[in-house]
């Protein structure tokens, strides 16, 4: 069994060609495409760009079929970022949503600097801007029905801008990485030089000009705001999906994702789903099973318009 917890397929098999259809079509959006609708078809927007504090990042948006609005997924990557998810994104558009895909200030060509506080100012830039009713009704938005999925520090910046904006209505963290968690372990100096000469690596590749040591230090200054189990009570609030990999050795599943698993279950009424899968970090050999977990969790918890 690759799911620790069973997920409904029936809730997957979803009408995705318009946002209120009469009789839906019925298929499976992880395997099949949906049917085709001439006057609305999908479509993919290149153009399409953010800024945060005035950088410009890159930017995709998988526009579903159908009129419209449709709700819409605001996808997180990690560090660096070489799993960029976009298998899942287009099986979100095949499932009626729209998936928005950015590269976060300072990476993968986008313009400014990179930092993990800008990670999370640049996942709230876009938050904003993609629930501007100008850009909305371009692309055919619901600015009421607004998840974010994120991975591994995707995952950490999804669950923190969920934790502290009421504009979104789900959050979804595969394989995260707690940052609190990893702040507590840098006042070892060895394990401070591991952490720094990992991030550093990547200074020549797709997140330039960035310094272990700062990195680090960073880590070491926000080390509460970062701990994603002080943000427990505020995350039991709305629905939430914690998936992890059972052979994960970057984010440990037993010290990233059950401790938070069981705080936020432990808030009265929490609407939490957890779910762990047989499979490495990047879900490497799980992707249909990811898929249809992601897919299954916003058919059945994120239908409601958010606060």
């Amino acid at each position: 069994m690759r799911l620790a917890r069973t997920l409904g397929l029936a809730a997957l098999l979803c009408a995705c060609a318009s946002s209120a259809p009469s009789d839906p079509p019925r298929f499976d959006p992880v395997s099949e495409d949906p049917p085709t609708d001439a006057a609305n078809p999908a479509r993919l927007a290149e153009d399409v760009s953010f800024t945060s504090d005035g950088a410009r990042m890159n930017a995709i948006l998988y526009e579903a079929a159908g009129a419209g609005p449709h709700p819409t997924a605001i996808l997180l990557h990690g560090f660096p970022g070489n799993e960029r998810n976009l298998d899942l994104a287009q099986a979100l558009r095949r499932a009626g949503w729209n998936a928005v895909f950015f590269d976060y200030r300072g990476t993968w060509g986008s313009r400014g600097d990179f930092s993990f506080t800008h990670v999370l100012e640049d996942a709230a830039a876009v938050l904003a801007q993609v629930r501007a009713p100008e850009f909305a009704r371009a692309h055919r938005i619901d600015p009421s029905r607004i998840v974010l999925i994120g991975h591994s520090m995707g995952g950490f910046a999804a669950l923190v801008v969920a934790s502290e904006h009421d504009e979104v209505g789900c959050a979804v963290s595969l394989a995260g990485a707690n940052f609190g968690l990893l702040a507590s372990t840098l006042s070892d100096p060895t394990q401070a030089q591991r952490t720094g000469d990992t991030f550093e690596h990547w200074a020549s590749g797709p997140i330039p000009g960035i310094s272990g040591p700062a990195l680090t230090a960073e880590l070491r200054e926000n080390g509460p705001r970062f701990d994603l189990l002080q943000r427990a009570g505020a995350l039991a609030a709305k629905p939430v999906l914690l998936v992890a990999g059972a052979r994960d050795t970057v984010a440990k599943p037993e010290l990233h994702h059950a401790p938070l698993a069981a705080a936020i279950a432990a808030q009265p009424g929490a609407r939490l789903t957890q779910v762990v899968l047989d499979s490495d970090h990047a879900f490497s050999d799980a992707r249909i099973a990811l898929a249809h977990t992601v897919l299954d969790f916003l058919a059945q918890e994120c239908t409601a318009p958010s606060g």
